[in-house]
């Protein structure tokens, strides 16, 4: 029987998204989220070892990314691999309105409940991370029937989906990794909304300009930072922003950056360590 090796990684912050992405250039089989921790696994075919995933995770220490890591190294023998990931996916009640499932767990929602169906694979965005929770809950207070909506690293369109389904009018979701990509458009046909949501592989600034009643993105502090100008492009006057991914710390630098370009922050969300921001683009007058 094969065997495996497991690498299982505690950091801080515990920003799982960005982690796991970094993780997945390397050739491994598969990573788990568990609670404050992230497990990679490899088969004992690959060249991965103990100083490629260190290797990984000091170059995000270096670019500021993560503060601290550890990793603890375990082998075993081969396991079903998808019976253990569907194990580890759950039904999650976001709201009293909002309900996350996937394809294969049975749920028989309450009158007026929204359920969205997201098989997560390898993308970032099952509605388990308190970020993805944090936008929803500010998507169903703030979304106005009718809106056209922008979802920037829409990782498995859950949010894009989340959108169209509490009203918007349609919603674009973009992601410049291509397992998302795919991903996305899994899910956007699991919950029959092929028709109002367009799934696109690119970056921010490769896409065609034009503007959006409301935005969102949940990432993190540093990138929101460096695509905060192209943000600002895609952001009707008077608009919405809901920016996510982010730590409490990070919220006055986050603040401070997107007031000088012309948002005003006019509503936070948290939950444990992690917020969600409203922001208004001010109406340009002359």
């Amino acid at each position: 029987m094969k065997k495996f090796t497991q690498f299982k990684i505690a950091f801080e912050p515990y920003i799982p998204e960005l982690v796991s992405g970094a993780l997945w250039e390397l050739d491994i089989d598969g990573i788990t989220e568990e609670e404050k921790e992230l497990s990679v696994f490899v088969n004992e075919n690959k060249k991965i070892n103990l100083n490629s995933v260190q290797s990984v995770l000091e170059n995000l220490q270096k670019e500021n990314v993560i503060e601290r890591f550890s990793i603890h190294e375990f082998e075993f023998e081969d396991k079903n691999w998808n019976e253990e990931w569907e194990k580890s996916i759950n039904v999650i009640e976001v709201s009293e309105r909002i309900v996350i499932k996937p394809s294969f767990r049975d749920y028989h929602p309450k009158p007026e409940q929204l359920v969205i169906t997201i098989d997560p694979k390898m993308s970032f965005g099952t509605g388990e991370h308190q970020t993805t929770k944090l936008v929803l809950r500010m998507l169903e207070e703030e979304l106005n029937p009718g809106v056209k909506v922008l979802d920037i690293g829409t990782g498995t369109g859950i949010l894009a989906i989340g959108a169209v389904m509490l009203g918007a009018s349609g919603a674009v979701g973009i992601d410049n990794d291509e397992w998302c990509f795919i991903n996305a458009k899994e899910n956007i046909e699991l919950n029959n909304v092929s028709d109002k949501i367009d799934i696109k592989l690119a970056e921010i600034t490769s896409i065609h300009p034009e503007k959006f009643d409301l935005v969102c993105a949940n990432i993190n502090k540093n990138i929101l930072i460096d695509i905060a100008g192209e943000v600002y492009k895609y952001v009707n006057d008077s608009g919405k922003l809901i920016l996510s991914g982010l730590l409490v710390q990070d919220e006055k630098d986050i603040n401070d950056h997107y007031s000088s370009l012309g948002f005003t922050p006019v509503k936070t969300k948290v939950l444990d360590e992690w917020v969600s921001i409203l922001f208004q683009k001010n109406t340009i007058t002359g």
